[in-house]
């Protein structure tokens, strides 16, 4: 039964993405929506719900430390994994709205989030802040929206009737096939970890932090296949911005005694997201592409992040060396590769600014 709901789970994943990215795309045409305003608000969104259920359930049920992890696990493996993935399947072609606009405001909202965390809990007063920040971003998008319609818009279609129908059935039965997706493909990963005698901690840090991103996974590689790339990005970015002022806002609000912020996770795991949501600005400016190796440098990273996990947790003797050879080595090699190519990008006359 564990490997038919293994099974069963990535085959939902796979035709639920792949009716979403359809549909939406679609959408975006009848409507006048440029594919990038899809990808950053309806597949975006939608994706990131088991997110919004599994947070809120954990508010309310006054478990709201899981709601906080929940997001900051769940941005670091849309960056790193997805990104990573998909950037190595196809290079993906970064729209100048998110470089000029959405990337920098994911940037800021994870600052946002480290300050808020300083005192130890966010609060309803700060869910609140950002659920009217979320609304204000939504405003944005649409009148942005409205003012650059897609080319596409232009061209004239059929009867819209069915047509509209069909589109609208393929985004909302794509989105329950990710989700029920998503939840048979994570009961079946840790049945099978347990069984292989993998810690409930181990499982915690690694199976659970991304199985609710698996939607994203799924949809951001379907996308990236059909040369939807603004979706493909356009998703993980606003997967993001979603988590940290929708989801995060929401469990603030819900929570009875607010959510508490652990030092661990304030210390170390926030700061990692606030870093990799920095990582994005170089590796996008450069020509606005994320090409195959800076894919398969993100993906390093996550490997790299999870194994840390996993050492912490058992404590193992290897995580001394393990942590300096990262902080010496491995990051400010990064860095200055990064640098690099961006001041490489600037000679060249290139100014994605």
């Amino acid at each position: 039964m564990t490997i038919l709901a293994l099974i069963a789970g990535m085959l939902l994943l796979i035709i639920g993405a792949e009716g979403l990215v359809k549909g939406a795309s679609r959408l975006a045409v009848r409507f006048g929506m440029s594919p990038l305003l899809i990808g950053l608000t309806v597949v975006a969104f939608g994706t990131s719900s088991p997110e919004l259920a599994v947070s809120l359930k954990a508010a309310i049920d006054d478990q709201a430390g899981i709601a906080l992890g929940n997001v900051v696990g769940s941005n670091v493996f849309n960056v790193l994994f997805i990104l990573g993935v998909s950037a190595l399947i196809v290079p993906l072609t970064v729209a100048q709205q998110l470089i000029r606009f959405d990337i920098p405001l994911m940037v800021g909202l994870s600052l946002l989030v480290l300050l808020l965390v300083l005192d130890g809990s966010v609060g309803r007063l700060d869910g609140g802040l950002l659920v009217i920040g979320l609304t204000a971003y939504l405003l944005f998008l649409f009148r942005q929206s409205r003012r650059e319609p897609s080319p596409e818009s232009r061209a004239k279609h059929g009867p819209i009737g069915a047509r509209l129908l069909n589109n609208l059935a393929y985004v909302v039965g794509g989105l329950g096939m990710l989700v029920l997706g998503s939840r048979w493909l994570v009961d079946g990963a840790v049945v099978f970890a347990q069984s292989l005698g993998v810690s409930d901690q181990v499982i915690g840090l690694t199976i659970i932090a991304a199985g609710t991103s698996f939607p994203e996974v799924v949809t951001s590689i379907v996308a990236a296949l059909r040369g939807e790339r603004d979706i493909a990005v356009g998703n993980v970015v606003g997967s993001n911005v979603f988590n940290l002022l929708g989801v995060l806002g929401l469990a603030g609000l819900l929570a009875p005694t607010g959510i508490a912020v652990p030092e661990a996770m304030a210390g170390f795991d926030i700061p990692v997201m606030n870093a990799v949501a920095l990582l994005c600005l170089p590796i996008c400016f450069t020509g606005g592409v994320i090409s195959r190796w800076e894919g398969g440098v993100l993906l390093a990273y996550y490997l790299a992040y999870t194994l840390y996990l996993i050492l912490a947790a058992t404590h193992h003797d290897a995580l001394p060396v393990f942590s300096v050879t990262m902080l010496f080595f491995a990051l400010p090699l990064t860095a200055l590769t990064l640098v690099v190519l961006v001041l490489q990008e600037r000679h060249r006359g290139i100014r994605p600014l």
